[in-house]
């Protein structure tokens, strides 16, 4: 079973107002998140703009984030590509720019069937010698890493997590059935995250703990002591904001969040524009009647 469980944020790409890459801001964001208690970070994934990037960019992103963590908590990095060599040669080549495991996506430009599926993985793992998280997310991509497909993957010792991005509750435990303890299952929505943890994931991507690492992680904890009805107040503050990890333009959403929570730059790159008009409003709203809330959570606690 892998080793990886705890709050994984996918990380996002700091850029400036004209879309170039923000050193500084991105370091200090990943030191933010480990100060805060995460238990390991996923830089490049497609939060992160990925396939924006170039391939000496993604290489910068994998170095800064290798010089912010130190050592402290695993790195991984997303593995977005569309043909097996590219992906195979990419992989390898993200273990020597300092990653310690990859979250694979599925090939984006063509929907594989489950025999392709498999191949696709199987050939990765072997390519690039480290773990790797599989990211199922068909909603996006339209490819289901099903238990079939995970069937033809349980002698590949690399392969040791799975990201469930389906929006199916039960596929948590149709996958703990299926293989037990084989592979590790993370929740990929932020919105299902308390629903997960009573089903039994050791681990969450999230989005929106880029914002709130501290409250994530407190979340994720009381869930795991089984502290439900205190995960569930928190979670009701937390959940109309975890709704915009679901949205199309979780990218600007997120990094507005974040904006607004620790004055983050929220800039990213074309086509991805900063939001306006009433869609801003209404983001700004969602964030900071969280912001409020947590506040006077605060200020009561205490």
């Amino acid at each position: 079973m892998s080793p990886w469980k705890g709050v994984f944020p996918a990380v996002t790409t700091k850029m400036t107002r004209e879309g170039q890459i923000d050193a500084e801001a991105m370091q200090a964001s990943l030191d933010r998140l480990v100060r805060n208690g995460v238990s390991g970070v996923i830089v490049l994934p497609m939060l992160g703009e990925n396939g924006s990037l170039s391939p000496a960019e993604r290489e910068r992103v994998i170095r800064l984030a290798k010089e912010a963590v130190g050592g402290r908590i695993p790195l991984l990095s997303g593995l977005a590509e569309i043909t097996l060599e590219t992906a195979k040669a990419h992989g390898a080549a993200y273990r020597s720019y300092g990653a310690e495991g990859l979250m694979v996506f599925p090939s984006l430009g063509y929907k594989s069937d489950p025999r392709e599926t498999a191949h696709w993985y199987r050939e990765i793992a072997r390519a690039s010698e480290l773990p790797i998280m599989i990211y199922n997310n068909p909603i996006a991509y339209g490819v289901d890493v099903t238990a079939e497909v995970l069937e033809e993957l349980t002698a590949v010792p690399e392969i040791v997590c799975i990201k469930e991005e389906t929006g199916d509750i039960r596929r948590a435990t149709d996958t703990y059935i299926a293989f037990g303890d084989r592979f590790s299952v993370f929740c990929g929505v932020d919105d299902l995250i308390v629903e997960s943890c009573a089903l039994g994931v050791t681990g969450w991507v999230s989005g929106m703990t880029n914002a709130w690492p501290a409250e994530c992680v407190r979340l994720f904890d009381l869930c795991q002591a089984q502290r439900y009805a205190e995960a569930r107040e928190l979670y009701r503050i937390l959940t109309p904001s975890f709704h915009l990890d679901t949205h199309v333009k979780l990218v600007q959403y997120i990094k507005l969040a974040e904006h607004l929570v620790y004055g983050a730059p929220e800039w990213t790159r074309a086509p991805r524009l900063p939001l306006v008009g009433e869609e801003r409003a209404h983001v700004t709203a969602t964030i900071q009647a969280a912001i409020d809330a947590l506040k006077v959570k605060e200020l009561v606690g205490a």
